[in-house]
């Protein structure tokens, strides 16, 4: 029986840390399919199908992944690609209780669907897409947390806002 994972998220953009969860994955699982959501409820930077093109590039040398943009409930797209487990990324204690409570909705609405978390590596400990993206924003250099075509994905980006005036979103600085 081939064993299939569905490792779902907006991915805006895709970073490293995102690389070596579905790396790991990989190694557990016969297939991974990188799940895209289509409509998140944060202001995605990049449309889903730019983030579906990256995420092809940033996985292209994981033979077993496959990336496709999903909308609706993530079991459901589960279950269509006949998805054993859902994998997710764990970088911090405060993202355990977000996960846990999503583990046990997904577990109410598909008992038959496992819920599989794989720490991250420490190196990728601080990485999120919403630094990601305000570091890129403000002109920072993000080489080391995101591909080559990422980077410059986001430099693109950047310079578009820069021109159309458009505020950088800051996360980093809390109330």
């Amino acid at each position: 029986m081939i064993r299939t994972a569905l490792y779902p998220g907006t991915f805006d953009p895709v970073h490293r840390g995102h690389i070596d969860i579905a790396t790991r994955a990989c190694s557990i699982f016969d297939k991974v399919v990188v799940a895209v959501y289509d409509r998140p409820a944060k202001n995605p930077l990049f449309t889903v199908e730019e983030r579906v093109a990256l995420g092809r590039q940033a996985f292209e040398d994981l033979s077993n992944v496959r990336v496709e943009a999903y909308g609706g409930l993530t079991v459901e797209f589960a279950r269509q690609v006949g998805a054993q487990a859902i994998v997710r990324g764990l970088r911090a204690i405060s993202d355990f209780e977000l996960e846990y409570q999503m583990a046990l909705t997904n577990r109410q609405l598909a008992p038959e669907i496992e819920f599989v978390c794989l720490m991250t590596r420490q190196a990728h400990a601080f990485i999120s897409s919403s630094i990601v993206k305000e570091v890129a924003l403000l002109a920072g250099n993000v080489e080391a947390m995101v591909t080559p075509q990422v980077a410059r994905a986001l430099e693109a980006r950047r310079r578009q806002r820069e021109e159309n005036q458009e505020p950088v979103p800051v996360v980093s600085l809390r109330d």
